[in-house]
């Protein structure tokens, strides 16, 4: 059974530079630790929005490091030194499209300037890539998806959709804790869990 390998690029040209502390990989470990019941080992990159650095980076954690799921944080927007989705869609064999339409229609719930987000979701090789939110609020909100006041979900996170999409790309069966998000799959594709 192959080990779940999970990249974290943090792109920011001020917290690659040392001029503040970079959040975005912080966040998304803490929300990996708290969600997946899968072990998994993570490979953490952080770098400025060069767009040629991003897709050396991606490439590597991809191709070299064996990850199953990249996912990025910051430089989504419509200024000219956001060029993450560039770079994204520069190193993709095929998009998935339907992530960055979730991803904008959860934002859209908290603020009009979600339209602004160029947020991608791609596919190389073995790995599915996704382009997060810089703010650790929003970086939840766009995997846990939007819920009310019962705690139950009225918009899916993009991470309900993960589990499976990596294992229709012949990755690792994921497994997270439903009260966080339920990684939904069909019935065919559901394993027994083996026993403790």
């Amino acid at each position: 059974m192959s080990i779940f390998r999970i990249g974290l690029v943090s792109i920011s040209d001020r917290a690659s530079s040392g001029v503040y502390q970079d959040k975005g990989i912080p966040a998304l470990q803490e929300w990996l630790e708290q969600t997946l019941t899968t072990s998994f080992e993570i490979e953490t990159r952080l770098i400025p929005d060069e767009q040629e650095v991003i897709e050396q980076t991606l490439s590597e954690l991809v191709d070299e490091m064996g990850c199953h799921l990249v996912l990025t944080t910051g430089g989504t927007g419509p200024s000219r030194r956001d060029v993450t989705p560039d770079a994204t869609l520069a190193v993709a064999d095929r998009v998935m499209p339907g992530f960055g339409e979730q991803m904008r229609q959860i934002s859209l719930h908290y603020v009009p300037t979600a339209i602004l987000s160029r947020q991608v979701g791609v596919i190389r090789k073995q790995a599915l890539i996704l382009n997060l939110p810089g703010q650790p609020k929003s970086i939840k909100e766009t995997l846990e998806g939007v819920k009310n006041d019962a705690g139950e979900v009225i918009v899916h996170g993009i991470f309900a959709s993960v589990p499976y999409c990596i294992q229709l790309l012949e990755g690792p069966y994921i497994e997270t804790k439903p009260e966080i998000v339920v990684g939904f799959r069909p019935k065919s594709a559901i394993r027994e869990v083996k026993g403790e």
